[in-house]
């Protein structure tokens, strides 16, 4: 099919460049393969990390790899065993392949999965090209009201389903979430969905707190210069959360609203950790335990999240069209990475290729 797969490729720390790979081919032994035309995709933090520093953690950018892992598209052709999609579907593309071997894989925790084939992390290439091949059980097909723009935020939207379940967040409960960036604003939507009474988002950028309040937080909290133990006192006193928030989701990675969060949950709550940040910090080990508390991290998304992110969109419990601050070309994609470096925006999306 010859070379007419135009990729926006990260060659090495902080250069990145287009060029034309193959077109992906279905090949025999893979008959429930998906090929799918990239229409969307949105910038993740991530995707800027390993453009800025060239790793995360123990994952090292060594050679050129294609980036973006939030998409979605038109399937283009499918494989012989493929019953679920066919072409012109639309669908929202899940990006990693599991091993579906491991004990991990078995009990439907897939995204532990020591063999995770990860799209934009190295080696695995990413989303941002025309074609992509996917099994069919990683494409899912989007209800005719769904914009492929919205199928392309399903991606973000999976995390914050995971980092919600993973808060067993329940009706009725009070719920913080530090970091007003795409993710944490998810994570208030699905809580609010899944009738959390109070929603707090927490942040230090005004005009991300504003659009917060409007979007699904209940309250706001703007975080200022201050102790861990002070900043959690005003907290709570400010948003009458009494003897401490029932879940606190720190979406933000930096140390001070890790700290701050632990400090301001109420006896037996639970935390969850769903940012990046630095790989070690000074931690309050003393309020977590003398609290007693439940202290989980959270990674991508596991069995069902998709699915469920999926249909929380559809069904308009959860609603995504206002984080889309932006839609660039793919010929503008090196601007668009440094416009979202420079926090312009909630999430820009890259349109795909065009002829």
């Amino acid at each position: 099919m010859g070379n007419q797969n135009p990729s926006f490729i990260l060659e090495s720390k902080g250069k990145v460049k287009f060029e034309d790979r193959p077109v992906p081919e279905i090949k025999d032994q893979d008959p429930h393969d998906v090929i799918v035309e990239v229409k969307f995709t949105g910038i993740c933090g991530s995707d800027i990390h390993y453009w800025q520093e060239g790793h995360i953690g123990h994952y090292i950018v060594e050679a050129p790899m294609v980036l973006g892992h939030e998409s979605a598209g038109v399937v283009h052709s499918v494989g012989s065993a493929v019953t679920t999609v066919k072409p012109g579907d639309e669908v929202a593309m899940e990006p990693g392949i599991p091993c579906r071997r491991c004990v991990r894989c078995k009990e439907g925790r897939y995204n532990l999965c020591p063999d995770m084939a990860f799209a934009a992390t190295p080696p695995i290439d990413g989303t941002l090209a025309r074609y992509y091949t996917l099994p069919e059980d990683f494409c899912y097909k989007l209800p005719s009201h769904v914009s492929l723009e919205e199928g392309a935020l399903v991606e973000p939207a999976s995390v914050a389903v995971h980092v919600c379940r993973q808060g067993d967040i329940k009706p009725g409960d009070s719920v913080v979430v530090f970091g007003a960036g795409p993710v944490g604003l998810l994570c208030c939507s699905v809580a609010k969905a899944w009738g959390a009474t109070k929603v707090i988002a927490v942040d230090i950028n005004d005009e991300r707190l504003e659009f917060a309040k409007k979007y699904a937080a209940t309250a706001v909290f703007r975080s200022q210069k201050e102790s861990a133990k002070d900043s959690a006192k005003r907290l709570l006193s400010e948003t009458n959360l009494g003897g401490g928030a029932d879940v606190i989701i720190d979406a933000s990675g930096a140390e001070i609203c890790i700290q701050t969060s632990i400090h301001a949950l109420r006896t037996g709550g639970t935390y969850v950790q769903a940012g990046m940040g630095k790989d070690e910090i000074v931690w309050p080990i003393s309020a977590m335990g003398t609290k007693e508390l439940n202290v989980k991290g959270s990674f991508r998304y596991s069995e069902g999240d998709y699915r469920l992110a999926v249909e929380l969109i559809s069904t308009g419990r959860i609603s995504v069209k206002e984080l889309i601050t932006g839609k660039v070309k793919f010929e503008e994609a090196e601007q668009a990475f440094h416009d979202v470096k420079a926090a312009k925006g909630i999430k820009t999306l890259i349109m795909g290729p065009t002829a």
